[in-house]
């Protein structure tokens, strides 16, 4: 791997050349600015040589409390015990960081605490267990896991084309479409309406649902009793942000409800108040019987989950969805820290909902220079997806656009942006908490260096 390199940055150029040195390409998504990160607090970050870059992508949909909040910290610490170390030497008593055929109390607290919230939402009636997971590829392979051994011999599922939910397994088969690589043959892929909502104008139209339900039908009359499971994000994060129109998740959920076929929601890019709701599901007027959660529910501590109808998960032995990492307590202990701050009393979805109002009128604005095509979203999590610029293809704009808001502008404001997960298109996912005035400040700062690709 060849090193990424920028100006005036000797210490994160040194960090870059290591890096290329001891990892392999494979471990990383493409990106043509590579920032060296050296601390985090609420909606940014700092490089070593001490440069603030706004952060505009929540690590990847994870900070959605913002990084480093020192109450969420406290509780967490709180709950493991872990909050008042004294010495350097010796060993302190708290909770243990490894559970693994055994539990801890703040294991069962947070299993309580959690299926209590998500059944307080519209649409969470059929949370009822939660099976912990390592990663969100795991929490959708434990989830398809028994939704496959519910009823044996019904193995198909149906996953709507251009998901992601994950590279591993079963995950990795119900992502994409079946033009990617040979696939699993119990896979097979139903369209997703793109085009009906390529852009806020479209997604605010009527959809006609008549294909897509005949495509469902088609596919009951060929495979009967089959099929097992649905599985579908509620909008296509990594394939492009998508966001169908709402009756669209509705007519999948009725759907299967006529057939007795699970329907599952894989969340892990949506939950904890991506949406505009805490979950998507409730947002989108549907009762899934399996959610995947992920990212934002441990603020930064990975965890991961598939919760759902507790019937689904007994078709699993002992065993069959245990890995040493799944529930461990540093996790949950997270977990209950995101809680607390979610059901106090900062109105944290309030906040949110302006800052959405703010990031909508703020994109919008891009759609008038010529890098930028279309924009797309809801909540705080949103797509620009960019036009050819000059020599540059719509790809090489959206790289462009990424290094340039990494170096920032005349007066040295500069963003921080994932390289574009699905070719052209940016993602744009700040913190919930993101103070109003400076995230305007900082959209007419990515409204300048985008206006320049077009001079």
């Amino acid at each position: 791997m060849t090193a990424i390199t920028h100006n005036n940055e000797p210490a994160s150029n040194k960090e870059r050349e290591s890096l290329a040195a001891t990892e392999p390409d494979c471990i990383r998504t493409k990106t043509t600015s590579m920032a060296v990160l050296a601390k985090s607090a609420g909606s940014y970050h700092y490089t070593p040589e001490g440069r603030k870059l706004a952060d505009f992508t929540s690590g990847v949909l994870v900070a959605n409390l913002g990084h480093h909040p020192k109450r969420w910290w406290n509780r967490t610490l709180e709950y493991m015990g872990l909050n008042n170390i004294e010495g350097n030497s010796g060993y302190h008593e708290a909770v243990t960081l490894t559970s693994y055929n055994a539990t801890t109390e703040v294991e069962t607290e947070a299993n309580r605490r959690l299926l209590s919230n998500m059944q307080a939402q519209p649409g969470g009636a059929r949370m009822e267990q939660v099976l912990w997971a390592a990663s969100g590829s795991e929490a959708i392979q434990k989830g398809l896991w028994a939704s496959m051994a519910r009823r044996p011999g019904e193995d198909v599922i149906l996953a709507t084309r251009g998901g992601f939910h994950g590279k591993k397994g079963l995950a990795g088969a119900v992502t994409g479409s079946e033009d990617d690589k040979e696939r699993d043959p119990r896979v097979r892929f139903i369209s997703f309406p793109k085009e009906e909502c390529s852009t806020l104008e479209k997604r605010n139209e009527p959809i006609d649902l008549t294909k897509y339900r005949e495509e469902l039908e088609g596919l009951k009359a060929e495979l009967g009793n089959k099929i097992c499971a649905l599985i579908t994000e509620p909008y296509l994060g990594g394939g492009g942000s998508y966001h169908p129109q709402k009756e669209y998740l509705q007519m999948l959920e009725s759907f299967c409800r006529e057939n007795d076929i699970l329907f599952i929601l894989d969340e892990i890019q949506a939950n904890f108040g991506r949406t505009g709701s805490l979950y998507a599901f409730s947002e989108y007027g549907v009762e899934p019987d399996l959610v995947a959660l992920g990212k934002g529910m441990g603020n930064g501590v990975p965890v991961d989950a598939i919760v759902g109808r507790a019937d689904v998960f007994a078709a699993l032995a002992y065993g069959e969805g245990s890995d040493t990492w799944s529930a461990h307590p540093l996790g949950c202990a997270a977990v209950l820290a995101t809680l607390d701050e979610f059901e106090g009393d900062d109105d944290i979805m309030g906040q949110a909902k302006g800052l959405s109002e703010i990031i909508e009128e703020s994109l919008v604005k891009l759609t008038s220079l010529p890098a930028i095509n279309a924009v797309r979203g809801e909540g705080t999590v949103w797509g620009v997806e960019c036009n050819p610029v000059g020599d540059m293809s719509a790809d090489e704009t959206a790289h462009e656009l990424v290094r340039l808001a990494y170096e920032g502008n005349s007066n040295g404001k500069a963003i921080h942006l994932l390289g574009p997960l699905a070719g052209k298109v940016i993602r744009i996912a700040p913190p919930l908490t993101m103070d109003h005035g400076e995230a305007r400040e900082y959209f007419e700062v990515l409204h300048g260096i985008a206006a320049s690709l077009g001079e």
